[in-house]
């Protein structure tokens, strides 16, 4: 199964990032703020997404197994040969790489390397296992993953104004199939299954009583149905992106799109 990144950045992190959060009164907020309401649940246009594609460049597929073993070990030496030590990017808003800095200096503030809690090399594990990229428009030569997925640009912004959503409202599926379950339980009874279409993820989605059981996300699907899917099932749209670059030593990590909020 294809993920966009590894445990601290699965959709389920992300949603639960988008969705949870607001509730929470933040630092400067008065203590009875609260959220407009999520637009209503209805049917809406199926639109088809075409997942993005591997990049298969044998070298790419060497380094991203190099990366996964320096990541398991959690090796910053060894992580520092594998980033540019010169001219690393870090885009939010802006860049905010220190070009005074080292490569993997830079890298590990974007990704939080040095978390107590191990996330950060948690993330670069996900980036290694991350089969899809495509060339930066911005900059030829430069590899972003994962790519994105192929979708029609009109129509997803037609889906959005006719459900009131935004497009972090929104993933795909893994793969074709996925099961959608009556209730937050992976036993409760299937009662659809998703093709390779744009399906909404509802502000709803809350931790398992049970740590070990999986995240169930609350989703909508065209037919205006609320159901439960499995988190691991659904990917994001946008999100973070590694960056990379080949030269005469071969591939290195370049740049980090997103990140740490600074």
């Amino acid at each position: 199964m294809r993920r966009r990144i590894a445990a601290a950045f699965t959709i389920a992190a992300v949603t639960m990032a988008l969705a949870i959060a607001p509730a929470v009164a933040q630092p400067g907020q008065l203590p009875d703020f609260k959220p407009p309401p999520p637009a209503p649940i209805k049917p809406y246009k199926a639109v088809a997404v075409t997942p993005p594609a591997p990049f298969n460049d044998p070298g790419f597929v060497a380094f991203r197994k190099q990366l996964g073993d320096v990541a398991a070990h959690k090796d910053r030496a060894a992580l520092a040969k594998l980033v540019v030590a010169q001219n690393f990017f870090w885009v939010q808003d802006k860049d905010l790489a220190d070009k005074r800095k080292p490569g993997v200096d830079n890298l590990a503030k974007a990704t939080d390397l040095d978390a107590k809690d191990g996330s950060g090399w948690d993330v670069l594990t996900g980036f290694a296992s991350e089969a899809s990229g495509a060339e930066m428009p911005q900059q030829k030569g430069v590899i972003c993953a994962p790519a994105d997925p192929a979708i029609n640009p009109a129509e997803f912004e037609a889906l959005g104004k006719a459900t009131q959503t935004e497009p972090s409202d929104w993933g795909y599926p893994t793969a074709d199939g996925v099961e959608v379950h009556a209730a937050a339980k992976p036993n409760a009874p299937v009662i659809e299954k998703l093709g390779m279409i744009l399906v909404r993820v509802l502000p709803d989605t809350a931790p398992p009583a049970n740590p070990n059981d999986p995240v169930l996300l609350h989703v909508a699907t065209p037919s205006g149905t609320a159901g439960y899917i499995d988190a691991q099932s659904l990917l994001p749209l946008g999100g973070d992106q590694m960056c990379y670059v080949k030269d005469a030593s071969g591939w290195k990590i370049a740049g980090y799109l997103g990140g740490v909020s600074q």
